[in-house]
């Protein structure tokens, strides 16, 4: 892996290096860097699965992924596991009920790499059948510091990268409409404070997670919703999240 970085055969050796550590049953690694849509920087998908994992991701459900989230606040480099960086009611949310569970995966584990010049790697390891063991994640955590020193050398010009993407003819425009997305949803028939409550909903947060972000009560939060639905002529969560991505699709 290390006499394989800067060339093609580098993100195959890490693969291997990693699934010697810890069997599993995909890799993808994404190139964050603050709003950018997320770079596909390599992935073992077959076809039939990188619709999902890759191009549905890209075209606008990312803005709710617990691991984008995590990299644009953004977190210390380290592995974690999605349900330690995914908020309360992740599992319930839509997000996860509508798009993540397409993936059928068991759990999702990722390394957190910041990368000098403001962006991040983030590398998947997927697992469609069991979650990851305590040992198993003992194994990968003692390898961290040469994937991370690997990474880091490899992707060095991922800040670059992004340059070059956003150079492109619809690279401004296409990130300043996902940075204000959220802030700009359901506008002119949603108050601010009802677009912050959209936001945390469909990113995971319960009544109460939202209620202690915004400093308000958990029955504020639950009136709010009343409010967005009746605002928006919708009845539940499942149609407040396919009104958002229906949004982004018109970008």
């Amino acid at each position: 892996m290390i006499a394989a970085i800067g060339g093609d055969r580098f993100a195959p050796a890490l693969t291997g290096l990693l699934q010697a550590m810890a069997p599993y049953t995909y890799t993808v690694v994404f190139g964050y860097r603050g709003q950018d849509r997320p770079l596909d920087l390599y992935d073992d998908f077959p076809a039939t699965k990188r619709q999902v994992f890759v191009t549905d991701y890209q075209e606008g459900p990312y803005l709710l992924d617990p691991f984008y989230l995590a990299a644009t606040r953004p977190v210390e480099a380290g592995l974690y596991r999605m349900r330690d960086l995914a908020p309360d009611r992740f599992y319930q949310g839509e997000y996860f009920r509508n798009y993540y569970i397409q993936t059928g995966l068991a759990e999702e584990i990722g390394y957190f790499i910041d990368i000098p010049g403001g962006a991040m790697v983030v590398l998947s390891l997927m697992r469609d059948e069991r979650p990851f063991t305590l040992r198993e994640m003992k194994a990968l955590e003692d390898v961290r510091p040469v994937v991370e020193a690997s990474i880091r050398r490899h992707w060095a010009d991922l800040p670059a990268r992004f340059g070059a993407v956003s150079q492109g003819a619809d690279g401004p425009a296409m990130r300043t409409e996902i940075e204000r997305s959220f802030q700009s949803f359901g506008d002119g028939v949603l108050t601010a404070r009802e677009r912050e409550i959209v936001e945390h909903t469909l990113k995971g947060h319960s009544a109460e997670a939202v209620g202690r972000i915004l400093g308000i009560s958990p029955g504020t939060v639950r009136i709010h919703r009343r409010n967005i639905y009746a605002k928006l002529r919708i009845s539940s969560q499942g149609e407040l999240f396919s009104r958002f991505i229906q949004t982004l699709g018109r970008i």
